[in-house]
C-alpha cells in the first residue's frame, strides 16, 4: 500500500521559520511581483495560493495579470518594469506561458537577482528553484537512492523538464523526459491533467512526485488517480497536501533570501 509524503509538515516548519525571520526585521516587507499570463486555472489556482500563503508569512504580494493576446513587447515591458522597481524584492513569472511565447527569452529578461523561480541561468546560488527543492526535499524524506534507478518526468514546461532532468542526473538517475514512465523508479508529474496517470503507467515500488494540480467541479485533483495506483506505487505526494504547500514555503524562503541581502548585505 503506497504511504503519503506529507508535504505540509516540512512546509509549515519551513514557513515558521521564514515568518520569525521577517518579524525580526525593521522596515519594509518582503515584496514578491507574480506576472500572470491567461488563464489557465491550474495557473491560478497556483498563483491564488500563493498570494494567500504570502500574507501568512509577511510576505506582500502584487499581482500582474495579463490578458493572454498581450504581446511579447508587452509583457518584456512588464519585465523591465519590475525589473527596474526597486519596491520589488523578487518576481516570479508564472509558469507554463501561452505557447505563442518563447519562454527562454522571457526568463533571461529577468532580472537574474529577483528570479525567485531560479529558472534564469545566471541566478545566484542561494536561489534554489522551489519545485526542485521541494522535489529533493521529498526524496530525502523517503530516503531514496539514486545508484542505478530510473527517473521519467512528464511536464508540459520545457523549462521545469531540463532543469528538473539536470538535478536529477547530478544525484546520478538516468533520467527520461515524457518516455517510458511505466518503467521509472521515479515518477514526476507536472502535467496539470486531472487523473492522467493510472496504474499502467507506473511501474512497481516506484516513488512519485505529483506537482500537477487542477479544479474539477470544486475539487483539486492531481495528475496521479491515487486510488487507481495505490497498490502500485511505494511514495506519492498527495493532491492537494503534497508538493503544492512545499513549492510555496521554497518559494517564500527565496525571497527572503534576496531580501536579506538587499537590507543587510
Amino acid at each position: 500500500m503506497v504511504q503519503k509524503i506529507d508535504g505540509k509538515i516540512i512546509a509549515e516548519h519551513l514557513k515558521d521559520q521564514i515568518t520569525q525571520t521577517i518579524n525580526s526585521f525593521n522596515g519594509p516587507r518582503p515584496s514578491l511581483a507574480i506576472v500572470l499570463v491567461g488563464q489557465r486555472e491550474d495557473s491560478k489556482l497556483y498563483v491564488s495560493l500563493k498570494e494567500r500563503e504570502a500574507k501568512k508569512v509577511g510576505i506582500d504580494t502584487h499581482l500582474y495579470q495579463l490578458e493572454e493576446d498581450i504581446g511579447e513587447e508587452e509583457l518584456l515591458k512588464v519585465i523591465n518594469f519590475l525589473n527596474q522597481d526597486k519596491a520589488v524584492d523578487g518576481i516570479l513569472i508564472q509558469l507554463p506561458l501561452p505557447a505563442k511565447f518563447n519562454t527562454n527569452k522571457i526568463i533571461v529578461a529577468l532580472d537574474s537577482q529577483k528570479d525567485v523561480d531560479g529558472f534564469h541561468p545566471q541566478h545566484p546560488n542561494y536561489i534554489i528553484s522551489p519545485v526542485l527543492a521541494s522535489i529533493l526535499a521529498c526524496l530525502k524524506k523517503v530516503n531514496f537512492k539514486a545508484e542505478n534507478k530510473t527517473a521519467c518526468i512528464l511536464n508540459n514546461s520545457e523549462i521545469f523538464g531540463l532543469s528538473t532532468k539536470k538535478i536529477l542526473e547530478e544525484l546520478g538517475l538516468k533520467v527520461n523526459l515524457k518516455d517510458k514512465p511505466e518503467e521509472a523508479d521515479l515518477l514526476i508529474t507536472a502535467l496539470g491533467q486531472p487523473h492522467k496517470v493510472k496504474k499502467e503507467m507506473v511501474k512497481l515500488g516506484a516513488v512519485i512526485i505529483d506537482i500537477g494540480i487542477s479544479k474539477v467541479n470544486n475539487q483539486i485533483l492531481g495528475d496521479v488517480d491515487l486510488e487507481d495506483v495505490k497498490d502500485k506505487a511505494s511514495y506519492i505526494t498527495p493532491v492537494p497536501g503534497g508538493i503544492g504547500p512545499m513549492t510555496i514555503a521554497f518559494l517564500f524562503k527565496n525571497v527572503l533570501e534576496i531580501y536579506k541581502r538587499k537590507y543587510q548585505g
